[in-house]
């Protein structure tokens, strides 16, 4: 089996890592390049970094912070927020990110995820999806929650699996900042019916629950912000804590 990984997520607005709820009330909880390193010296297996005021005018900036955060992590990191097309890719990944995350850009466009797997191979490629089990199904939203689409969960993971992704990267945006616990049945799902690795997001809150997440929802790994950002949970700790309940983590 492999070992699970430990996911911190910090989401980047204008160079700062910012916390809020639904894009409101957000606060600044640090710099970006220094929480990603403390976060690789306490033994996080990776990062997300997601550029949540990604616009024309903001990627170089970004562009040049993944540089930044590149020259300081010796582990990989992923970025996302705003990429819609295979050059934002390859600014990016030549920057020294290790992979690109996809989220809305590719539910209007799904080709996209086929043109970067082709241009830099399906490792590169994490699909994010955030859904919300709503009159009996997993309805896939788009611009942060903001959209509901036609498209279904599984189906919609499915077809981006098939299209180039190495992961899919899922928030249940019923779970998300409740910290009650992961959307395990959904996750199960997926990772039975998808042959690529499953990301689970939204609803971390107590260290129970990655055990859970890891168990009863067969994620690979999980993916927390707060509770990593306000010490809640140290990343030590919870691997400490995994390990005694027979997780395999690195």
């Amino acid at each position: 089996m492999l070992a699970k990984r430990i996911i911190p997520c910090l989401d980047i607005r204008n160079g700062l890592t910012v916390k809020g709820i639904n894009f409101e009330n957000v606060v600044d909880v640090g710099d970006p390049v220094e929480l990603g390193a403390k976060y690789a010296r306490e033994g996080a297996d990776e990062l997300v970094y997601l550029d949540i005021t990604a616009t024309h005018e903001g990627r170089k900036l970004f562009t040049n912070l993944v540089s930044s955060i590149s020259e300081h992590l010796n582990i990989p990191f992923t970025v996302g927020g705003g990429i819609d097309r295979v050059e934002d890719a390859d600014q990016l990944l030549s920057a020294g990110a290790d992979k690109v995350s996809v989220n809305s850009s590719a539910v209007r466009d799904p080709g996209l995820i086929d043109r970067i797997a082709r241009g830099f191979g399906n490792q590169f490629v994490v699909v994010a999806i955030d859904a919300q089990w709503k009159n009996d199904r997993w309805t896939v939203y788009i611009n942060g929650g903001r959209i509901a689409t036609e498209k279904e969960l599984s189906s919609w993971a499915l077809e981006a699996q098939e299209r180039g992704a190495g992961e899919i990267l899922f928030t249940s945006m019923n779970h998300d900042g409740t910290k009650k616990g992961y959307a395990c049945e959904a996750l199960r799902e997926l990772s039975q019916k998808l042959s690529i690795p499953v990301i689970a997001s939204g609803g971390a809150g107590e260290k129970e629950h990655f055990v859970e997440v890891f168990e009863k929802g067969e994620a690979d790994a999980a993916l927390a912000a707060s509770i990593f950002h306000y010490n809640e949970i140290p990343v030590p700790e919870l691997k400490a804590y995994l390990k005694k309940n027979n997780i395999i983590v690195r």
